[in-house]
């Protein structure tokens, strides 16, 4: 198994962080301005500590080398795709392979649901739980965001509380907020 980790810039957002093994991300972290760091320069690290694979590494020269770079491809494709849609560019994202091993029946039902829900529209977590197929669990789809791997390409900032915006876990409501305007959601 091959696991590549790639920071990527989005401009005002800050540095976000992706990991991809083999041909599906596995873990998105959201931009976020981050401070340098003399230990990160040279060695750049995943979020549990472990060092990034290279990729100066990875030849093209020979057939087992190319399977081994399809990762660090992909991870390069979707860093690019999102440094675009945090300068404003529309993407989907569907088309991205995602590591949902670890997911439940209802996680896979709430993932699928996330992924229909249209750039620029909004659903309370109530509406959520009834795409996912399961009304009243409001709660659990809830706690499914909480602790989305997959921010933006699962877009969980969609979903608001029906008294409001709701949370956007350590980034604030401000982040939500401004996410839901680069996507042009209307907000009241």
């Amino acid at each position: 198994m091959r696991r590549v980790i790639l920071d990527y810039e989005a401009g005002t957002w800050g540095r976000g962080t992706l990991v991809v093994e083999d041909r599906r991300l596995v873990h998105h972290e959201l931009p976020r301005p981050r401070p340098p760091s003399p230990v990160s320069a040279s060695i750049p690290n995943d979020p549990q500590g472990i060092p990034e694979i290279p990729v100066q590494s990875v030849s093209s020269a020979g057939e087992s080398e190319c399977a081994e770079s399809v990762p660090i491809l992909l991870a390069h494709r979707l860093t690019r795709r999102l440094s675009s849609y945090f300068a404003g560019a529309e993407d989907g994202f569907d088309d991205v392979e995602l590591d949902l091993e670890w997911c439940t029946t209802f996680q896979h039902a709430v993932v699928d649901a996330l992924r229909t829900v249209p750039r620029g529209e909004v659903v309370t977590y109530g509406e959520l739980a009834a795409l996912a197929g399961h009304p009243g669990a409001q709660r659990a789809a809830g706690s499914f965001c909480a602790c989305n791997p997959f921010p933006i390409l699962v877009p969980c900032h969609r979903v608001v509380a029906a008294s409001g915006l709701g949370s956007y876990g350590s980034l604030g409501v401000a982040y939500k907020r401004r996410l839901l305007e680069l996507e042009g959601a209307v907000l009241g």
